[in-house]
Formats: structure tokens, C-alpha cells, sequence
């Protein structure tokens, strides 16, 4: 009976914790894939490749960081 219970408890806090996590996340702005973004300006831009960390980033936003750059 105990064992039972304790399964109960920790399967609704964990149920509980992800609706909690969920919902604050909801709120904060940052969708998925967000941090995996080059022109995100965030760490994690994912793995340089040799290009300069230009990965994945638009050709608009490439020159406009060269541009930067060369200023």
C-alpha cells in the first residue's frame, strides 16, 4: 500500500512539474530552436564548421555582420 502511494505522489509531481514548466515557459518569449539559431546572439549557436560560426545564418545577415566587421 505504501509503495503504491509513494508511486502515486511521485508520478503527480512529476505530471505537476511538467504542466508548471510548460506554462512558465509559455510566458518567457523563447520558442524552441531558439539557442540552435545562428543570428540568435545567444551561446550555443552550434558548432563552428569553418565558415566563421555562419551556419545556418541567412546571406542577409551574414553581410550585414561582415559589414560590422569591416567598420
Amino acid at each position: 500500500m505504501r509503495t503504491v502511494l509513494w508511486m502515486l505522489i511521485v508520478i503527480t509531481t512529476g505530471v505537476l512539474a511538467s504542466l508548471v514548466g510548460y506554462s512558465i515557459s509559455s510566458k518567457t518569449g523563447v520558442e524552441p530552436g531558439f539557442f540552435e539559431a545562428a543570428e540568435a546572439g545567444s551561446y550555443g549557436a552550434g558548432a563552428s564548421d569553418g565558415d566563421g560560426g555562419g551556419a545556418g545564418m541567412e546571406q542577409d545577415m551574414q553581410e550585414y555582420y561582415k559589414k560590422l566587421l569591416s567598420e
